[in-house]
Order: C-alpha cells, then sequence, then structure tokens
C-alpha cells in the first residue's frame, strides 16, 4: 500500500508544480504585455502633446 500511496503524493506534486509553472508563465506575459501598453501610453501621450502643444500629464514639457 505504501508504494501506491507514494504514486498518489507524487502525482500530487507534479499536479502542483504543473499549476505553479502556469501561474508564473501567465505572470511573465502579464508583466510583459503591462510594459509594452505602458510604452504604447507614453507614446501616445506625447504624440496627443506634440498635437496640441499642452502639458497633458503635468510634467512641465509639452511633447
Amino acid at each position: 500500500m505504501g508504494i501506491f500511496w507514494d504514486l498518489l503524493q507524487q502525482e500530487e506534486l507534479d499536479k502542483q508544480q504543473a499549476q505553479a509553472d502556469s501561474i508564473e508563465d501567465r505572470v511573465a506575459n502579464l508583466e510583459a504585455e503591462l510594459e509594452n501598453t505602458k510604452t504604447l501610453l507614453r507614446k501616445t501621450l506625447e504624440a496627443l502633446e506634440s498635437h496640441l502643444n499642452q502639458d497633458i500629464d503635468g510634467d512641465g514639457i509639452a511633447g
């Protein structure tokens, strides 16, 4: 009976590891997507400030 218990425990550990790896991958993807979104937002804001010739984000520079 002990070997079956060990196999069941190992299977559960493998499932938990796969789930953790999946979450880590998802977090990494979300972080990369967030960085890309922030970069795009910054470029959009700079273009809008240049177009309107106004300081929208309050950094003291228009554009």
